[in-house]
């Protein structure tokens, strides 16, 4: 498992490369991306059992990883690549013309890591649940990670999701909502707000935990309660509280980066404020 130095170079190497790829082709999902690149950073590298080599479309013997609010594209490549999924280079690749790496993810070109096609919001949470029961079915006691954002969680699929894994008791099952509060039209509150998330997670049964997720350190203090859990009766969610846009001044507090891309000036203001790490951009 990487230290905690290790974790948060790493975080800033994955802000990197989103800023890279959403900007060498003026298309993708800069703002969530950031945001969440410091728990995927700690999920594949210090707390998923999963090993690249043997990628498989059933997960067997090891944990899946599901992104369910797919246009974050950008953080989810990124750490695939850096833990050995595909080449780094080919992160260069993304949103082009026969690129395996298109802009939500697919399953069509066989890229290694990605399980499911998450580009119409709502569904990943249900795909999910099904490999949750599957592993449960077979007595596999790894674990199905899952990454949901609020917004997406407008989606009443969702929603029977959520009841199903807990009358189906997938305590196999640890999710993460993104709580940022942001969507492409503005702030969640003003579209379609929930109030008491957490509560409303555990009336449908569910364990909830609660976490800072743009701190590294508490990220690697919460995650372990969460995941001791597990395995008692009930699926677990994390309501991860994160800023859409971490780590570049400009683009955090709103949603206007949700998707949209920096021009050449904006990109080197953001890149001068995320140091140089020895692990290299691609």
């Amino acid at each position: 498992m990487a230290t905690l130095a290790e974790l948060q170079t790493m975080a800033t190497q994955v802000r990197r490369d989103i800023l890279r790829m959403v900007y060498n082709v003026q298309s993708g999902h800069p703002g969530g991306s950031l945001g969440c690149a410091d728990y995927f950073t700690a999920v594949f590298f210090h707390f998923m059992k999963h090993n690249p080599a043997a990628f498989d479309m059933q997960a067997r013997n090891q944990d899946a990883f599901f992104l369910s609010n797919g246009h974050i594209s950008p953080a989810y490549y990124s750490v695939l690549a850096r833990s050995g999924y595909f080449p780094v280079p080919e992160l260069n690749t993304f949103r082009k013309l026969n690129s395996r790496l298109q802009g939500h993810p697919a399953t069509h070109e066989g890229l290694p890591g990605i399980r499911v096609a998450t580009g119409s919001l709502g569904q990943g949470l249900s795909v999910a649940a099904g490999m949750a029961l599957q592993k449960k079915l077979d007595k596999d006691p790894h674990t199905i990670w899952v990454l949901t954002g609020d917004g997406e969680l407008q989606e009443g699929q969702a929603w029977e999701a959520i009841m199903y894994a807990a009358h189906n008791k997938l305590d196999n099952m640890l999710v993460a909502v993104d709580f940022n509060k942001q969507q492409i039209d503005g702030s969640t509150v003003d579209i379609m707000g929930f109030s008491e998330l957490g509560n409303k997670f555990a009336s449908f049964g569910w364990e909830v935990v609660q976490m800072d997720g743009n701190n590294m350190q508490e990220i690697l203090t919460v995650v372990p309660q969460a995941q001791a859990r597990l395995g008692m009766g009930k699926p677990v969610v994390i309501i991860m509280k994160t800023e859409m846009g971490q780590g570049v001044d400009f683009m955090t507090g709103t949603h206007a980066w949700h998707g949209k891309a920096p021009n050449a000036e904006q990109f080197d203001n953001a890149m001068a404020q995320l140091p140089v790490t020895e692990l290299g951009d691609y």
